[in-house]
């Protein structure tokens, strides 16, 4: 090696790591991350400028596993080798389990690269155990880190509260704290920070103490776009083709292509409505949907069921028998012969999804000639940024989708451009070699020390989660005063790390999306949505799957339905605002019974419901273990933050329960205040004098809320 070249360390410790037949999927530990970093290891090592890269992990003596794993060195590539290192107990441990020995771990590692002829010119870490080792590294032996977290800690948890895992079991079988203890301190000692996206800086890696964007570089991962090409004449010979013929009227036409999982977040159904209400879309394009993979409906989740009957219910409503195909399953081959046939077709691909960290489907239709439409949110935005073949859409407004479809397919000149510079691009963006080009960039003035971090002022927060929220109504609440809204988004952006901010909403989650964007509202960590019946965490909107079983208990929505059809000043809403657990009503106080009324002939045919009247005219039937006030609880467990560090704010009925008790609650001033007038007498609850955010405000500076929360 000589002086000139660079010598790079890359550590990613745990997992099963090996040059041929990589174990991917064969346990949670060996996925993605075991692909990239020998993917890197070897794209690294073809670059005349790197004399050396060694790409260290675990050293594993288990008869368990492979022998291979046994082997301290394993040539990658000529420059290139993994490296195993002894962590004391060389078992194989799941990376929950390996805190214990990440010391013993550092220790040998610093043994091994006081052995070679010169020390690395950088480290680069993978995921948290080994930025704990990397930073032990780079502290002892003066070595610049580099930092990739993959997945974070605190991301996590937030998954995992949602799917219905307790805190304290988090803790025992994750061991969270330490994770994120060492993710901060690796933040802390890293020079820099690469990810995928500019989503994964300003929303991710913002939760975090020593957050300092700075110091990060969004470098998009190497794909290997070889398998996806443009069209080569014989795409309308497949079998892929014949599974979607069944279902078109006039299959020759230009295809729009969604892939996608069932998902509510792939916002499919908002896809159909955009072209069910675009009678120029239908004229000129068929929709093309598939949308994971099923074989018999009725044995899929009760959630997912609902998702799928929504698509199918959508295509029935605007008539699409003809022109919409969605087989029930696809392979993974078909999926790229499926892209050429789009772009042989003339078509487009979409995503149309409510939030999307990277976006790779976009990348493989790009490089293979299909131009694409897609959210403007996440990995999107720097996709087409640096594609430039297509189209961002705002996911939640179907005449915008509509239109920019319209708008790639309606002129061929300009359809071949958007193909052919898409095809272009991703070599340029995408590859492994370009992400290498990059990545040198990134680390050369790191090396040569002509840039160095000036760091920001940044300290530990007293607890590692959060310590307080503040949970807000939309309608009336935080709408209606543009200038207090966002004096009071403000404050609360300042706060974040300490504070987690809540929306709790009688509106769809589509809806409540819609209004928090043009209202330039930041997503909240919390989404109650429909009444208190959905609760959505974190960026990703990962719905809370045990709060939906949770709330099941005793609900018959087809039977309260059938109940009140027959009873005066009661109209069903709009499907729109109804919900899987919330039925939703206009109500017409001089024909309709009395409120109390109803609640008695629901209980009478032994319906055990929440029944809530808001604004003066709606009426909402939920579960009986369904409210705002419910969610709230249920995520105060969930987030270990007490009810008395809750700051609940409210101006209608609807808001009620969410109010009482131990949370110290705000009514602020608007018209429909009197709703909650008999709170006064009952609780010590703050009544602003001041509308809509402000008196919000006024209510976080009459409980000193900020310092009660420190």
């Amino acid at each position: 090696m000589k002086n000139s070249q660079k010598y790079i360390l890359l550590i990613s410790i745990h997992g099963l790591i090996r040059v041929k037949d990589l174990e991917l999927g064969k346990d949670a530990d060996t996925g993605g991350q075991t692909k990239y970093v020998l993917e890197l290891a070897e794209a690294l090592a073809s670059r005349e400028e790197i004399g050396k890269v060694d790409l260290m992990t675990k050293l594993l003596i288990d008869s368990q596993v492979s022998s291979d794993y046994s082997q301290t060195v394993e040539p990658i590539k000529e420059k290139a080798q993994i490296i195993r290192i002894s962590a004391g107990n060389d078992d194989y441990i799941p990376k929950e389990e390996l805190w214990d020995y990440l010391d013993n771990f550092a220790d040998n590692a610093i043994e091994y690269l006081k052995s070679q002829e010169r020390l690395p010119d950088v480290i680069h870490t993978h995921y948290a155990d080994a930025g704990y080792v990397g930073v032990r590294l780079s502290h002892q032996l003066g070595i610049p880190l580099i930092h990739t977290g993959h997945s974070l800690g605190r991301s996590k948890r937030k998954r995992l509260l949602a799917s219905g895992v307790k805190k304290d079991v988090i803790e025992q079988r994750y061991n969270m704290i330490r994770r994120i203890n060492a993710e901060e301190e690796t933040l802390s000692s890293a020079q820099r920070v690469i990810t995928s996206t500019s989503q994964e800086i300003n929303e991710q890696y913002a939760q975090y103490d020593y957050y300092e964007p700075q110091q990060m570089r969004v470098i998009p991962p190497g794909t290997d776009v070889e398998k996806f090409y443009p069209p080569e004449g014989n795409e309308w010979d497949s079998n892929v083709f014949k599974t979607i013929d069944r279902f078109l009227t006039d299959p020759d036409k230009p295809i729009i292509l969604a892939l996608s999982r069932l998902d509510q977040r792939k916002n499919i159904q908002t896809l159909i409505e955009a072209f069910g209400q675009n009678s120029q879309l239908q004229e000129e394009a068929n929709l093309v949907i598939f949308a994971g993979t099923r074989d018999d409906v009725k044995d899929m989740d009760s959630g997912l069921q609902e998702i799928f009957t929504d698509l199918l219910l959508t295509i029935d409503r605007y008539d699409l028998y003809g022109k919409v195909a969605y087989p029930k399953t696809i392979t993974l081959e078909d999926i790229q012969i499926m892209y050429r046939l789009a772009a042989l077709s003339g078509g487009v691909f979409v995503n149309p999804a409510l939030t999307e960290p990277f976006g790779l489907t976009l990348i493989e239709a790009a490089a293979s000639g299909l131009p694409i439409v897609a959210t403007k949110d996440g990995g999107p935005i720097d996709i087409i940024k640096n594609c430039q073949n297509g189209y961002l859409i705002d996911p939640l407004d179907p005449q915008d989708i509509g239109d920019k479809i319209l708008k790639v397919l309606g002129e061929q000149q300009k359809w071949r451009t958007l193909a052919q510079t898409g095809i272009t691009k991703v070599k340029e963006y995408y590859t492994w070699a370009s992400h290498v080009e990059t990545y040198l960039k990134v680390l050369q003035p790191i090396i040569d020390k002509s840039e160095p971090l000036v760091r920001m002022s940044s300290q530990r927060r007293p607890s590692v989660y959060h310590n307080g929220a503040i949970v807000s109504s939309i309608d009336q609440n935080l709408l209606g005063d543009r200038e207090s809204l966002q004096e009071l988004m403000n404050i609360i952006q300042e706060k974040r790390k300490n504070i987690s901010f809540c929306i709790a909403t009688g509106r769809r989650l589509d809806s409540a999306l819609k209004v928090l964007r043009e209202q330039d509202i930041p997503q909240p960590d919390v989404l109650i949505t429909s009444m208190g019946t959905e609760i959505y965490y974190s960026q990703d909107l990962i719905r809370d799957t045990a709060w939906t079983n949770h709330i099941n208990y005793l609900w018959n929505r087809q039977g309260i339905v059938t109940l009140l059809s027959e009873l005066p000043g009661l109209t069903l809403q709009p499907k729109a605002q109804q919900s899987i657990y919330k039925i939703s009503y206009f109500y017409d106080p001089s024909i309709a019974l009395r409120i109390e009324d109803i609640k008695s002939i629901l209980h009478q045919n032994e319906q055990t419901v929440n029944v809530i009247f808001s604004f003066g005219q709606f009426l909402d039937i939920i579960p009986i273990r369904a409210s705002k006030g419910y969610a709230v609880r249920w995520f105060s467990t969930q987030w270990d933050i007490p009810l008395n560090r809750i700051l609940t704010a409210g101006g209608s009925g609807g808001d009620e329960d969410m109010m009482l008790g131990n949370t110290l609650s705000v009514v602020v001033a608007n018209r429909h205040q009197e709703e909650l007038s008999n709170l006064s007498e009952v609780e010590p609850i703050y009544f602003a004098d001041r509308q809509f955010a402000a008196g919000i405000i006024d209510g976080l500076n009459h409980y000193d809320f900020f310092s009660l929360c420190e």
